[in-house]
């Protein structure tokens, strides 16, 4: 007979989340930290209730738990997030008729809305960068790719030589899950891009790093630290004081290219994102372009 147990359960729900979602790692651990969290709840309360004997009491005698610790609404709706994701994994195997956190009320989350740079900090940026410098070209081409292209900065450090379709005129981005997208590439990033590539083929690459494109100066894969560093240090020579970061570059893309007039669609597949409405919290457009907008498309306007 077919194991309905906890362990076998969890086990077939991360093979589940790696292999048939194709989430990143990162991303299937956060949800498996949440299963393990209830289930230890489920353990202290209700003794050896199997998966399948959960009902929603359960659910929300935990989540009333999680509330008392005093955890941002935030951090309770991921996890309630997470449990919902794994009874949905339950019903879809027909080991439950239905899922009992369905009905579940998630808390309030307030969505923050992401910082920004204008079109006149992100020029003061790329110009602060001294291009004099052993990695000035490296770096202003990573800013340039950042902001025109909208990376994360996962992606940035994990682009291949390969990747660069230069003739095309795009970009080939592998960002969760390994889904692959073509970004289209900027003349001058495409020419930033280029001089870092002059310079970078005067290095001692290291054997695992011949095919990446941003490399350290012992010429290896950049870590991600680095660019971080690399983002704050063009920030503060560029006298802005805002938290800069690289996804800061990525979100002012994101709002620009809106501001622009591109549709949120075109947006959703340039940033590789799955859902349409994590892209929608870049519609914060100012009240002007609002109106502007308005005023051009509205019949009465």
């Amino acid at each position: 007979m077919y194991s309905r147990d906890w362990e076998t359960q969890v086990k077939d729900y991360r093979s589940h989340l790696l292999f048939e979602r194709g989430l990143a790692r990162n991303s299937v651990e956060a949800y498996m930290r949440d299963v393990r969290e209830f289930r230890k709840f489920i353990e202290r309360n209700a003794g050896g209730l199997l998966p399948g004997e959960v009902n929603a009491s359960h659910i929300e005698g935990y989540m009333s738990e999680v509330y008392d610790r005093g955890l941002q609404a935030s951090s309770q709706a991921r996890r309630l997030s997470g449990i919902r994701s794994f009874f949905s994994f339950l019903q879809a195997t027909e080991i439950i008729d239905s899922s009992p956190a369905e009905f579940t009320a998630a808390p309030k989350v307030g969505r923050r809305l992401p910082d920004i740079l204008s079109v006149v900090e992100i020029d003061a940026m790329l110009s602060a960068i001294d291009l004099s410098t052993e990695h000035g070209h490296r770096n202003r081409a990573m800013l340039e790719v950042l902001y025109s292209c909208g990376l994360r900065v996962s992606e940035l450090v994990s682009l291949r030589l390969g990747d660069l379709f230069f003739g095309d005129g795009f970009v080939r981005v592998t960002g969760k899950g390994d889904r692959q997208r073509l970004v289209p590439l900027s003349d001058e990033a495409r020419r930033q891009i280029e001089l870092w590539l002059d310079r970078r083929r005067m290095m001692e690459v290291d054997a695992k790093s011949v095919d990446t494109v941003f490399l350290n100066r012992r010429g290896r894969k950049l870590s991600r630290i680095s660019v971080f560093n690399i983002i704050r240090e063009a920030a503060s020579l560029a006298g802005i004081a805002k938290q800069v970061s690289p996804h800061t570059l990525r979100h002012s893309f994101a709002t620009h290219l809106l501001e622009g007039g591109a549709s949120i669609r075109q947006v959703q597949e340039m940033l590789g994102h799955e859902s349409i409405l994590t892209t929608e919290i870049y519609t914060h457009l100012d009240r002007s372009h609002l109106r502007r907008s308005i005023e051009k498309h509205h019949p009465l306007g």
